[in-house]
């Protein structure tokens, strides 16, 4: 899952960070209505959080822009406006959500888990593979009756393989889901979140084998039970 966060408060942007890593998710954050503009043309988003008040305008533009154009992605809105009748202007511009700053970072999560489950990209409640079951909106990952224990990165490259388990994933396909603005994801880096998650799925009985496909991606195939 991959999120994008419009907010100009750097230090809200930090902690907000730090929440949906805590989840699990990726998340892309920029301070300004051009940047979200750019963001939005260049990569496909699960969610997106949106601030109203920004330097150079108002969010609620961008939310009509976005639905003018027949953009479907689930949009929650993080403001300090908490006026009924600006609630109602969010939603009816377009918004599926709307919380008022502050607010507490569980409800932030769990309103996020359930706009997740509206995503266009989330096709289905769970992804299957072997004896795994990826819960796509939550983040867990159940082997069994057990709940696998995985790092934010490592459940990310889990959840790209099981979308096209049986089939090779490019590497540079990889590295760029999982890299976030400012932060390219170096080769060395994913090599170390698919040896750590290997490893974490051999014990499990998975049913499943990670392999790497030397000089061209990994693959994730269902064993025989």
């Amino acid at each position: 899952m991959r999120l994008l966060l419009v907010e100009d408060a750097t230090r809200l942007r930090e902690l907000l960070t730090e929440a949906v890593h805590a989840a699990g998710w990726r998340i892309d954050s920029v301070g300004s209505l051009v940047d979200a503009e750019e963001a939005i043309a260049t990569t496909e988003y699960d969610l997106l959080l949106i601030d109203l008040g920004l330097p150079d305008g108002d969010g609620l533009d961008l939310i009509r822009t976005m639905r003018r154009a027949k953009n479907q992605t689930p949009i929650l809105i993080l403001t300090a406006r908490g006026a009924i009748d600006e609630r109602i202007a969010g939603l009816d511009a377009g918004a599926d959500d709307y919380l008022v700053k502050p607010f507490n970072h569980r409800e932030f999560l769990a309103r996020c888990r359930a706009l997740l489950r509206r995503s266009p990209s989330v096709a289905a409640p769970a992804l299957e593979a072997g004896r795994l079951i990826f819960d796509v909106a939550s983040g867990s990952v159940m082997c069994g009756d057990e709940e696998l224990a995985l790092a934010p990165r490592e459940r990310a490259v889990l959840e790209i393989l099981m979308r096209d388990v049986g089939c090779v994933v490019n590497k540079r396909k990889l590295e760029h889901a999982l890299s976030e603005f400012g932060e390219e994801l170096s080769s060395n880096a994913l090599e170390t979140a698919v040896s750590r998650l290997r490893k974490k799925l051999d014990p499990a009985r998975a049913a499943v084998s990670l392999e790497t496909i030397r000089g061209v991606g990994y693959l994730l195939r269902e064993r025989k039970q």
